[in-house]
């Protein structure tokens, strides 16, 4: 793919500076990533403040065009209708919703089943301690019946508790998920579909939009 760039009107990037040539650099992507090509302009192209005749870059470089026109990576691949880039980082949202909504489920069974089964386990301990002291006494007998009374029921009530939390939380991340997973041109939600799906589509499926999610 080429993005050609400079100030007359038949380039795909259109930069309005006196010191930008009318045919000026290319923006270039193969295999091996992205390349920044001067084309003989007049003031030069730069790269991390050296100049340059052709070189690979990352979204990080700064790009000088002439004396001093900043090349925006993201700006020039829309202006073709490319949002790879921006779509390459809806792969780190996917992947931390699913870890989160993992988390937050299995941290809920753990603690679901400690709250029901513990106060199972306390007249068991109690009794063990009334074997050990011999016959006990009538208060520490009566308190293992209480205990053996009171305890599942509690335990029930607190483990339904723990569970009743865990709607709010996945509604939460949801939320959040259906706003930061969305087409990086036409802010659709893109459902729950996995990232490395939706790469495998290399557009947006809304007609209106069929922004190019892959390069090549």
């Amino acid at each position: 793919m080429i993005i050609r760039i400079g100030k007359a009107s038949d380039n795909d990037y259109i930069v309005n500076d006196d010191h930008v040539s009318r045919h000026h650099a290319y923006l270039l992507r193969n295999e091996q990533g992205w390349f920044i090509e001067d084309i003989q302009s007049t003031n030069g192209t730069y790269v991390n403040g050296c100049q340059v005749v052709k070189k690979k870059i990352c979204s990080s470089d700064s790009i000088i065009l002439g004396d001093k026109y900043v090349l925006d990576i993201k700006s020039a691949l829309r202006s073709v209708n490319d949002y790879s880039e921006d779509f390459l980082a809806l792969k780190d949202v996917y992947e931390k919703y699913i870890s989160e909504k993992i988390k937050i489920q299995s941290n809920n069974q753990f603690k679901t089943r400690l709250f029901q089964s513990l106060p199972f386990a306390l007249p068991g301990v109690v009794g063990i301690a009334v074997g050990f002291w011999g016959n006990g006494t009538p208060q520490l007998f009566g308190l293992s019946l209480s205990l053996a009374i009171c305890a599942p029921t509690i335990g029930i009530y607190m483990g339904a508790k723990q569970s009743a939390k865990i709607p709010q939380l996945l509604q939460d991340i949801s939320n959040q998920f259906k706003i930061d997973y969305v087409c990086p041109k036409c802010g659709t939600f893109l459902g729950e579909i996995p990232w490395e799906s939706l790469r495998n589509k290399k557009q947006c499926p809304v007609p209106s939009c069929k922004a190019k999610w892959v390069s090549f």
